[in-house]
């Protein structure tokens, strides 16, 4: 009797920087728990992070963001796990991909229109312009089903999609068209001092931001000094619109103890926002100093982490390999 196999998962995070507690819950958090449904690759993505990183610590950077998906409880028995620049046909898939892009589609793109808004477009480099192309190719070259997106980055999806489908009305049913998966809360946290825009681990200002391997007493200090709003008597409930910054905190709560919001609400009623941030404080020092203790015991091992990288790139050539021959066969330059 046949099985049929797991739906494949690609998911990537950049090896820039100190990862926040916005990108675990956003996408990390799910890793560990999608490993028994889907077959999945988990890319460090050191070729997009060129747009932004210090080219010294780039090394580091992906040791360091290793040791993190695996105290996130991702399982290098269960999943690939490989570094991007590692598995050259991401590269080379990336310019066929990118003759099947179109200008103006990447211009609509909200990282770019951010850049241009703040006049430093002038400032960027062309890779900041073309990484969309550079992430469609992670995700195709993979026959990728699903892959996991906070509601900002689902355009990014939908523009892999368009180029997908493109490439398949020329040549054939050559890629997989990937679907989203958005979980229903959580999956964009946002900034502790403006509320309005997405926590960032590139933000200037890090008293917006919570890093994963954050010191208790910086945890404490941010929050309590974290926007909130002036409703008075102060109430204690989820609405985006009017109560942003609380909204954000819940969020936060709301995952790493793994209670509903709603629940939470009642369970707040009639506490003071001094109190209800003391209350976050204590369970994300708590949640946070529990990774950490993981994280350093693997990342005191580099033998075992560089291990992990090169089985992962073995695996991750053999699969995209697939993929790449059936490209240049179908485009006449095989």
């Amino acid at each position: 009797m046949l099985i049929n196999p797991k739906p494949i998962l690609f998911s990537a995070v950049q090896p820039s920087g100190n990862l926040t507690i916005g990108n675990y819950i956003g996408t990390m958090r799910h890793w560990s728990s999608m490993q028994d449904k889907y077959e999945c690759l988990y890319c460090i993505a050191d070729l997009h992070a060129l747009t932004t990183i210090n080219k010294k610590k780039i090394k580091n950077s992906i040791l360091d963001t290793l040791a993190l998906y695996l105290a996130c409880g991702v399982d290098p028995n269960k999943s690939i796990i490989f570094v991007q620049s590692q598995v050259h046909q991401h590269s080379q898939l990336n310019w066929v991909l990118s003759c099947f892009s179109q200008f103006n589609e990447l211009s609509r793109m909200t990282q770019f229109k951010i850049k241009k808004t703040q006049n430093c477009i002038k400032n960027s480099n062309v890779g900041l312009f073309n990484y969309p192309i550079l992430m469609a190719s992670d995700i195709l070259l993979y026959q990728t089903n699903f892959v996991p997106v906070g509601k900002d980055q689902k355009q990014h999806l939908e523009l892999t999609c368009n180029i997908a489908n493109r490439f398949n009305l020329s040549y054939g049913n050559i890629f997989t068209i990937p679907k989203p998966i958005i979980s229903r809360n959580g999956s964009k946290i946002m900034s502790l001092l403006d509320p309005s825009k997405k926590m960032s681990k590139s933000d200037p200002n890090k008293n917006n931001v919570i890093f994963l391997l954050e010191e208790v007493s910086s945890i404490f200090f941010k929050i309590k000094h974290c926007i909130t709003d002036s409703e008075n008597p102060p109430k204690i409930y989820y609405n985006t619109h009017k109560k942003s910054g609380i909204s954000n905190l819940l969020e936060i709560l709301s995952t790493i103890t793994n209670k509903e919001i709603k629940i939470l609400e009642k369970e707040l009623n009639g506490v003071l926002y001094s109190e209800f941030k003391n209350i976050v404080s204590d369970n994300l020092s708590k949640f946070l100093l529990n990774l950490q203790k993981s994280y350093v015991n693997y990342r005191n091992d580099e033998f075992f982490l560089n291990t992990i990288i090169s089985n992962g790139a073995i695996q991750a050539r053999l699969k995209s390999e697939e993929t790449l021959k059936k490209v240049y066969s179908a485009i006449g330059i095989d």
